[in-house]
């Protein structure tokens, strides 16, 4: 069964490179099977994405449009793209009739859908700079099945968005390359400049500076190989940093009129420069954290990718591998010297090592007789069984069942990685490739909606929030001693928090309707502050489940004073 696979890709490849447009429509329904299983069900993820949910929630309700905040308190890091698109997003769904649209998460992660997807599109175009229409395709469709853009598909923060204009932006810079090169089969079309100036303007109001890092990098590094910048001529520096100018600099001007300058003091002096001088959030991590992550955030292709590296190291000089090693190499480079580390700051650099992965199969550069190459393949089997056995042992710890409905997929997932290995041992690397693809897809049908969904210990806030309501009609709510983000989204803007169970008693003594979430270590000093208040609140029920933040397991109570 495995061996009749390689008939039907040839088929289906030959089928689809027909035509630009039979490519993208394949593409595009590829990312919707690989982005939207459990897209609308995965509880807000703490802490992030319920910050930035929040934060465009609340320019909805007060229509400041300039201003980011999370409740009372300033959100200066990031710049406001991503926020814009997240409202637009959501008043789309108030005008379509979506119910509670406002608390909706998934409204709010459609802005990373489309960036994942406009990555996976980004990315076809960007490597046919490099490969033939049937391996950009293949690329393509990796990088649709790269865990980590699958990860930031279904997440409301800015890193999809921004792989989508990093792509934009090199593929454009790639094209400027290989024609001064004489490398590319075919001149740029005229403009060339508009996307990577365009791709530039909007990155720079999503994240700030990163996409102008990542081609400034290779800049340097291309432009010394060359002892010359004349290359970049092509792409108009002087109107496109006017084009960057005319989109991003009123925002910038108008948060800087309204803060009174606090909002770089805050994203460039705490954010950005804090990240580098130490890790921020908990967030450290050493140098060579990203080579080690690299294994499961890049699963399933990123086994073969690694076979690549004596391929471009021996091919460095030539101007296809030189361009993408500059894309990768410096700001990898960078990213592993910052002290705030996560998985995800390395993303735009993916699309890069998709290419060089590409070049190395279709020129012999990886060798399956290489001491250690079989067992580098079987990391394509090992990843996904040890992330079953991680979701397997948490299902019974925390809720004592087993995911039943994941389990066929889990199976099938094995039984295709295995047949990766079987067509990588009979020298079929395309072969293995695409079914990367298929074991990706099938491991995410898998997960999302099914062994994840069955994690109800997880899901504290959903869950609080869903008391609250029954509890009684539209109730003012407090919180003690558990504070996530997603408890805000999730409840109203208004949530309070309480610093003592003093505080939360007094809160259940005033008339209406109210709410008061109450942690197990806070059980006693609620229950003595009680003593005092004329009107005894009732215990309506309790929460048990466990933080992913704080790693540890929770008992909330919920106590309710009806209105009267």
């Amino acid at each position: 069964m495995m061996f009749s696979l390689t008939p039907a890709i040839d088929r289906l490849t030959s089928f689809l490179t027909v035509s630009h447009a039979r490519v993208c429509a394949f593409l595009l329904l590829l990312s919707l099977a690989a982005f939207l299983p459990g897209f609308s069900t995965l509880q807000p993820l703490d802490r992030d994405e319920p910050r930035f949910a929040q934060a465009s929630k609340q320019m909805l309700e007060t229509g400041d449009f300039v201003d980011i905040r999370f409740q009372d308190e300033a959100r200066h890091k990031k710049p406001v793209g991503i926020y814009w698109l997240q409202s637009a997003a959501v008043k789309a769904g108030e005008a379509l009739g979506v119910p509670q649209a406002r608390t909706q998460i998934w409204l709010y992660r459609i802005p990373s859908l489309f960036g994942a997807t406009a990555t996976v599109l980004l990315t076809y175009w960007a490597l046919l700079a490099f490969l033939a229409r049937r391996y950009a395709l293949l690329g393509a469709s990796l990088m649709a099945a790269a865990v980590l853009l699958g990860v930031e598909a279904r997440i409301a923060k800015t890193d999809a968005v921004l792989a989508a204009c990093a792509v934009a932006s090199m593929g454009a810079l790639a094209r400027a390359w290989l024609d001064w090169t004489r490398s590319l089969a075919f001149v740029p079309d005229r403009r060339n400049w508009l996307v990577f100036w365009g791709a530039t303007a909007i990155g720079l109001l999503i994240k700030g500076p990163i996409v102008p890092m990542v081609w400034g990098l290779a800049i340097l590094v291309l432009s010394a190989s060359q002892r010359s910048f004349r290359w970049l001529k092509p792409l108009r520096f002087g109107p496109g940093l006017l084009l960057c100018l005319v989109v991003a600099l009123p925002w910038f001007v108008a948060i800087m009129l309204k803060t009174g300058g606090s909002f770089f003091a805050d994203s460039v002096g705490q954010d950005m420069l804090g990240k580098v001088a130490e890790g921020q959030e908990k967030h450290w991590g050493p140098p060579g954290f990203y080579l080690l992550v690299f294994f499961a955030t890049y699963w399933p292709a990123a086994a073969f990718a690694a076979m690549a590296v004596p391929f471009a190291w021996v091919r460095r000089k030539e101007p296809q591998i030189l361009f993408l090693i500059a894309w990768i190499v410096p700001s990898w480079l960078v990213f592993e010297a910052v002290p705030t580390k996560l998985p995800h700051y390395v993303l735009p650099l993916y699309p890069a090592i998709t290419a060089l992965l590409l070049l190395a199969m279709i020129n012999d550069g990886i060798d399956r007789y290489r001491r250690g190459a079989v067992a580098t393949a079987c990391l394509v089997l090992i990843v996904p069984l040890a992330l079953m056995g991680v979701i397997l042992v948490g299902n019974w710890k925390l809720d004592q069942t087993l995911p039943w409905l994941a389990l066929p997929g889990f199976a099938l997932v094995l039984l295709v990685a295995a047949g990766v290995i079987a067509a990588f041992r009979r020298l079929d690397l395309e072969g293995a490739l695409w079914r990367c693809v298929l074991a990706s897809l099938l491991l995410t049908a898998s997960v999302y909606p099914f062994a994840i969904e069955s994690l109800r210990s997880l899901k504290l806030s959903p869950r609080l929030a869903e008391a609250a309501r029954a509890a009684c009609p539209d109730p003012a709510v407090q919180t003690l001693g558990y504070r996530e983000p997603s408890l805000v989204f999730l409840t109203g803007t208004n949530l309070a928090m309480a610093a003592s169970g003093q505080q939360a008693a007094d809160f259940l003594g005033q008339p209406g309707c109210r709410v008061a979430f109450v942690e197990k270590r806070f059980a006693d000093e609620f229950q003595a502050a009680l003593a005092n208040q004329p009107v005894k609140p009732r215990l309506f029920t309790t929460i048990r489940g466990f933080n992913l933040n704080g790693g540890r397991p929770l008992e909330i109570a919920v106590f309710v004073r009806e209105p009267g």
